[in-house]
């Protein structure tokens, strides 16, 4: 029975769903040195820089910043290196056939721990126009002004 139970969520990166359509998700372990979980036990990392690639069939987590251990000694590790992905082969061969397509890459939606094992969720995205941004952007700014005419609306 593992210590922790439930999703705790470390960082999330919303800047990704603002710039891509995400098409797919997938969820994915990491694999972190102890000073790595450490740090991310104290709910300190950073999305907004990080895409996966591809790497002799293996995805690598790169951009991705997990400031280093404040009590960590020389075994700390540095904040923006490279990090495995931990995925079964036929979502990896999935993702890396996706990925190679002209327009989509992989970026990393959210960190967190799920029964006390760090995992991130990735998602296959594919970038936004500027226009398309726009719509979204107006779109949401409508609802948001229709939900608010209704509450108004019931409140008398």
């Amino acid at each position: 029975m593992p210590k922790e139970q439930g999703r705790k969520v470390v960082a999330r990166n919303r800047k990704a769903r603002h710039d891509y359509t995400i098409e797919d998700t997938f969820e994915a372990g990491l694999a972190l040195m102890g000073t790595e979980v450490k740090s991310l036990r104290m709910g300190r990392a950073s999305l907004v820089d990080g895409f996966a690639t591809e790497r002799d069939g293996e995805l690598w987590l790169e951009g991705v910043h997990i400031p280093e251990y404040v009590q960590g000694t020389w075994t700390n590790h540095s904040a923006r290196r490279r990090r495995k992905l931990l995925l079964h082969r036929h979502e990896l061969d999935k993702l890396i056939a996706k990925s190679r397509e002209a327009g989509h890459t992989i970026v990393p939606l959210e960190l967190y721990f799920k029964d006390g094992r760090a995992k991130v969720e990735i998602g296959l995205a594919k970038g936004k126009r500027q226009y398309d941004k726009r719509q979204a952007l107006r779109e949401r700014q409508d609802q948001r002004e229709a939900q608010r005419a209704m509450s108004h609306r019931t409140h008398r």
